[in-house]
């Protein structure tokens, strides 16, 4: 059995801009089974202040991992699939006997209501503004093909497609993880679609990214090698722009990109792509039914996105996580949390 985002007990992703409900779950939890992590700091926030009343199990097949950030109750060293499948064992083992009648009703009841009072969310354009870009990954999640690849560059829109597409195979989510490199999706796609010409591929971008390696799209159109390209385009180095107005009182230094130039659809057609621009929400699905399609060259999506829209929920760095914040609308309800 494959485990994919549509089952029942995966909560999606914790960490730094991880889902409301994940961090709560790994925060509050009594037991951790660390299958290969190595307790990145984007995921504990204040290491002191993760998981406080959690028990320990680390598997690892590198023992140099062990301890190094957050001290096993329980060590293990070796491969873990072995482990796991021994750790099932035992516990089958000790519920047949009688030794273990686990009951997780009162648990899966608290999980349920984190999941109801804080799904992830936005609001929704008002007419005449600009596109929201959680809105357009929406589209382009609920209409890819399926068995679509994604992959992304790094920052808002990076942490927007972790939050808001589905993963239901492995393999199909490509991603410059940890230090991420900006201008990652360009060239990743086009090595995705090489290696399965039988998927379709979506590189997700910013604009900023889209400017670093944009010229690959030459290789891609020459080589007929079809990937999508969905650009975010807020006019700014978005993540880096929530950080300087959140945390640095909105003194705001090389962040801001020109809303005009340079114009993608005509560098993605002066590179051989089919080029379109976005600006509405009544474009988005008309665009993504063209883009989807093209199968003789690449296709490059300018979707005009608001600008003001910040990635939540977010764990300030060197803050724990039960000092996440949320966005405005759901605040209110942070009492709900504990």
């Amino acid at each position: 059995m494959v485990p994919s985002d549509d089952h029942p007990l995966c909560l999606g992703m914790p960490g730094m801009h991880g889902n409301a409900t994940a961090i709560t779950v790994m925060q509050k939890s009594d037991l951790l089974i660390n299958l290969g992590a190595r307790f990145d700091d984007r995921i504990t926030g204040k290491v002191s202040a993760f998981a406080p009343e959690a028990k320990v199990i680390h598997v690892d097949i590198d023992p140099a991992e062990q301890g190094k950030v957050r001290r096993p109750d329980v060590p293990i060293v070796g491969d873990c699939k072995q482990v796991i499948e021994e750790i099932i064992k035992a516990i089958k083992d000790l519920q047949a006997n009688g030794t273990v009648q686990a009951d997780t009703g009162s648990w899966r009841s608290r999980i349920s209501g984190w999941r109801e009072q804080f799904p992830l969310s936005y609001e929704a354009s008002e007419p005449d503004e600009a596109l929201k870009p959680q809105f357009c990954l929406e589209q382009l999640r609920d209409n890819a093909p399926e068995g679509t690849i994604l992959v992304s560059g790094v920052g808002q829109h990076q942490m927007w497609s972790s939050q808001y597409w589905t993963f239901n195979e492995p393999y199909t989510w490509v991603n410059s993880g940890g230090l991420g490199t900006m201008g990652f999706s360009i060239p990743a796609a086009i090595g995705a679609k090489v290696g399965r010409p039988d998927r379709t591929v979506w590189a997700i971008d910013g604009d900023g990214c889209f400017q670093m390696t944009a010229q690959e799209l030459v290789t891609a159109a020459v080589e007929r090698i079809p990937i999508k390209v969905a650009i975010l385009n807020n006019s700014y180095l978005g993540m880096v722009r929530q950080w300087q107005e959140m945390f640095y009182e909105e003194r705001y230094s090389e962040v801001y990109l020109s809303p005009e130039v340079p114009n993608f659809v005509l560098w993605a057609e002066a590179m051989g792509c089919v080029g379109i621009r976005v600006d509405s929400p009544e474009e988005v699905q008309p665009a993504i039914d063209k883009a989807n399609s093209i199968d003789d060259r690449p296709v490059v999506i300018d979707f005009r996105v608001d600008a003001r829209e910040k990635v939540f929920p977010m764990i300030p760095a060197g803050f724990g996580n039960s000092d996440m914040l949320l966005p405005e609308w759901q605040e209110a309800n942070r009492g709900g949390l504990k």
